[in-house]
């Protein structure tokens, strides 16, 4: 469980309590999704994340007056490889939110139900499958012929690695069957079997080579090789779970669809099955966990996904999940160890995060030497102290972190571990402001740890993606003064022929791959505005965020001006800025903070010379309320706000949490109030939802 064991339950709690307990969430979630979203760095597991949001959901349904403008409920929040070809998914990869618990999964069935606006006592039928620990893959059909296999990536762009999905014998070449789409993007899971694995690793340490950590490692690698002949060496094989774009239905049920999918030639799992409720899923799962260690493969949890089609098209996305599926991982392995020593880590907001170092440990097959301790509060809470044996686990199978402690076994002598008041990279003052979680130093630019960490956040995958330029590159030539700042980057090949010694002279480099790194970065001279908003690194900017700024301003000139007017939290900027749904002040602080400091604002100028950022350009296909502005409100008779929301997103307007001149439609139910008399007296068109349905094109 997370940090707070002793909380009230929320049937007890005041409307005093639930409003403070909200505002203490809001924090608590948002400087969490910071850390997953902006740092690539989570700091607590993905169960224990989840109980904070439940907890949030579970106030907000008791007090929905109190729900906050920027409460978690509001907000929505790896890329190819080098030396592959890069392959944009026609239809995004989406990733699964996850459920660690029963009660996880029949909160999944409940916001379904309150999504289509089904009575609790409605059945909804899902298909249940093992999850396989394995490498995403997508195969694309022309007329039946596989031509193109490419790797999940960033979701949205993956890698071309179509000659080594092609030596997979579970991958038909060519579909069997007639009428066959005449496009169609297949989605699965390669992987390889223990025995498989066993062998791989066997025969590599007989050749004294390194052996894999596990047989997830062991597929990813073998898929990413350059040579093909070396993947057709290694036994992989290939379950197919679902598709992306097809230019005919497999069916009207996910489980119809599967069935044409084995039809075709595709190798299914064979414990997949279609289940009537949620019980059947509870069963489910008990009967595969069971099962877990005498499969012939590696499985981390089950998928649940709802079963009809019109049903899941209904239920759409969120951030880069879709509501109509859930996977329920299994509990994380554990282990005991001897934590010998406390470190901090300082990131590139300047957090200071606590780490164990730790007497290596396998745990889940992995070994693990180094463990989050989240931050002091629940090293406090915890009473961890050098010296003592610790109960390690992989949260989720992957983060390892530090449970708790073995007090029995703690050593004679063992002091409470003292959080430092300075920052141990640059000596700075490490402050802890009100309401956060997290300790950060005060030295900013001039801390090389956050220097050194923005810069390679700004090259990170989500963000530049520089082919070559990885975390490693970025300290060397931080350290060596070839790189200070973001600009420096571009212009690091026009100031290489000046450095004494040249790039390609260095240790590690040669002219080959110096001009390499130099094409990657040319390359990368032309951006698109979301993922350039958020490889700034501003705090509370995720992807989510900076896909929103990128909507809503349309263009780097729009967006700074706009924050330059915003700074005035009287005028319209301002208001502007709050109106857009999922900003709300905490997050709008920080955006404008970034501005307000100077060193950003010449980062940006210089970054204007170097490159071009491309102007916000709405999804392919959207219909005419692209880029219109709307807003909802009342209550809507046949589908719930948040599936409206969702559908005008899909369909590229942006959605408005209050009515201003620059709204373009008010949809208006039953019940509608301040907003549709304001709307009125902008002159603002406003729409019942019979109006609104034929305007979303439904």
């Amino acid at each position: 469980m997370n940090a707070h064991k002793t909380e009230k339950a929320v049937a007890a709690l005041t409307e005093k309590e639930a409003a403070d307990e909200l505002a203490r969430l809001a924090r608590e979630i948002q400087a969490h999704d910071t850390a997953y979203h902006t740092q690539d760095a989570p700091v607590i597991s993905d169960a224990e994340y989840d109980q904070l949001r439940i907890r949030n959901a579970e106030i907000e349904k008791r007090f929905p007056t109190l729900v906050r403008d920027d409460s978690p409920s509001r907000r929505v929040g790896a890329a190819p490889a080098e030396g592959f070809r890069k392959v944009a998914h026609a239809t995004p990869m989406l990733s699964l939110d996850n459920a660690f618990a029963r009660d996880d999964v029949v909160l999944f069935f409940e916001r379904v139900r309150r999504f289509l606006k089904l009575p609790p006592e409605a059945a909804v039928e899902v298909t249940a499958e093992p999850k396989i620990d394995g490498l995403s893959a997508s195969l694309r059909y022309e007329k039946g012929a596989f031509v193109l296999g490419a790797t999940r990536g960033d979701g949205t762009t993956g890698e071309d690695i179509t000659q080594n999905l092609s030596t997979i014998a579970d991958i038909p070449k060519r579909l069997k069957g007639q009428d066959l789409p005449d496009l169609l993007d297949i989605r699965g899971e390669a992987y390889m079997a223990r025995t498989d694995f066993l062998e791989l690793n066997a025969a590599r340490e007989k050749a004294g080579e390194p052996v894999f950590a596990n047989p997830r490692n062991a597929a990813a690698g073998s898929l990413r090789q350059l040579d093909p002949a070396i993947t057709a060496k290694r036994k992989l094989r290939f379950f197919a779970y679902g598709w992306g774009e097809t230019s005919a239905a497999l069916g009207e049920t996910q489980w119809e669809a599967l069935a044409w999918l084995k039809a075709a030639g595709f190798v299914l799992n064979p414990l997949a099955e279609c289940l009537k409720d949620e019980v059947e899923a509870a069963a489910f799962y008990e009967r595969i966990e069971e099962r877990r260690a005498e499969l012939a493969y590696d499985i981390d949890g089950i998928v649940l996904k709802v079963n009809r089609l019109d049903w899941q098209a209904r239920l759409g996305t969120v951030s880069r999940a879709p509501r109509w599926a859930i996977a329920r991982k299994f509990p994380a392995e554990r282990a005991e160890t001897r934590l010998n020593d406390i470190g901090i880590q300082v990131g590139r907001t300047g957090a200071l995060t606590p780490v164990a170092h730790l007497e290596p440990v396998t745990v889940g097959g992995v070994v693990v030497s180094r463990a989050t301790l989240h931050n002091e509060d629940e090293i406090a809470r915890k009473d961890v102290r050098k010296g003592d044996t610790v109960l390690i686990q992989r949260a989720g199978d992957v983060i390892p972190q530090v449970v708790g402690v073995i007090t029995k076994k703690r050593p004679k002598g063992a002091k409470p571990f003292r959080f430092p008041q300075e920052c141990p990279v640059c000596g700075s003052l490490a402050i802890r402001e009100a309401g956060e979680v997290v300790r950060r130093c005060t030295g900013g630019l001039v801390c090389p740890a956050q220097a050194v960490e923005r810069l390679r956040h700004f090259v990170s995958r989500n963000a530049f993606d520089i082919e070559g330029l990885g975390k490693k590159q970025v300290e060397a030539f931080w350290q060596e003064g070839r790189i200070q700042g973001p600009a420096d980057i571009f212009r690091l090949e026009e100031k290489d022929g000046k450095a004494a010694p040249p790039l390609a002279e260095c240790e590690g480099w040669g002219e080959t791959s110096a001009r390499n790194l130099f094409r990657a970065i040319a390359a990368r001279r032309e951006i698109s505005l979301e993922r350039f908003v958020y490889a700034l690194g501003i705090r509370q900017v995720g992807q989510a965020t900076a896909r929103l700024i990128a909507q809503n301003y349309g263009s780097l000139a729009n967006w700074r001006r706009a924050m330059e007017k915003a700074e005035d939290r009287e005028g319209d900027a301002y208001r502007d800025l709050l109106n857009i749904d999922g900003i709300g002040p905490s997050v709008a602080d920080d955006i404008l903070g970034f501005f307000a400091e100077p060193n950003n604002r010449d980062v940006l100028n210089g970054l204007a010379g170097e490159l071009r950022v491309e102007d916000f350009k709405a999804p392919e296909g959207s219909s005419a309320i692209a880029g219109k502005t709307i807003v909802f409100t009342g209550n809507l008779e046949t589908m719930t706000r948040a599936e409206a929301k969702a559908r005008a997103e899909a369909l590229g307007a942006k959605v408005a949490g209050s009515v201003s001149a620059k709204t373009d439609f008010v949809v208006a139910g039953p019940g509608a109030g301040s907003k549709l008399k304001q709307a009125k007296e902008l002159g603002v068109e406003i729409l019942d939802e019979p109006a609104w349905l034929d305007v979303a094109g439904r």
